[in-house]
């Protein structure tokens, strides 16, 4: 049986990796416009509730693979964005790449944090939810909670300053290691 609870809460634990990735752009791209935030949102929202779908219909053929697959993905893209916002605000030359907002980025970190959801598309298969309530459940909160993130993120930018980029990468890093360790 549905449970709109059960759902909702799994949902948010799906989006707390699209949340705090969206937080760390918040504060590393200061000049975000409306449509780019909305642009993070419909990214993170839009893999979240995806997923899910693809997931319930690979069903147990393919889920082994990419279950045991998922972790190292989302790990190496996390990582890789994550050393890279390290190196770029490190660097002498004063031109930071992080500043401009970037599709291939976006979407590489709407997969990176939307890969768990694949999983939960299983479980919903095997529970026999209904997946397209449970998906739009699921990309909704991640909507949210991105959209949220970045704005939070933005405060928190504008109060401690541009060197906070670093600290944005090694978020970055932990929740990759977080996704890699599976906690």
């Amino acid at each position: 049986m549905f449970s709109f609870i059960s759902t909702f809460l799994v949902a948010v634990a799906l989006a707390m990796d699209a949340f705090s990735v969206s937080m760390t752009k918040g504060f590393t791209q200061k000049d975000l416009t409306k449509s780019q935030i909305l642009y993070y949102g419909l990214f993170f929202g839009g893999f979240q509730a995806f997923m899910p779908i693809i997931g319930y219909f690979c069903g147990n053929v393919i889920a082994s693979v990419v279950t045991s697959l998922a972790p190292i993905i989302g790990f190496i893209l996390l990582v890789a964005i994550g050393l890279n916002m390290i190196r770029e605000s490190l660097g002498s030359d004063g031109e930071k790449l992080n500043d401009y907002f970037s599709f291939k980025e976006v979407t590489l970190l709407a997969i990176a944090t939307s890969i768990d959801a694949f999983a939960v598309g299983i479980t919903i298969a095997l529970v026999n939810d209904p997946i397209l309530i449970s998906a739009a459940i699921i990309g909704i909160v991640a909507f949210a909670f991105s959209i949220i993130g970045i704005h939070i993120g933005k405060r928190i930018g504008n109060y401690v300053g541009d060197k906070f980029e670093i600290v944005g990468g090694v978020i970055l890093i932990l929740i990759g290691i977080k996704i890699l360790m599976g906690f």
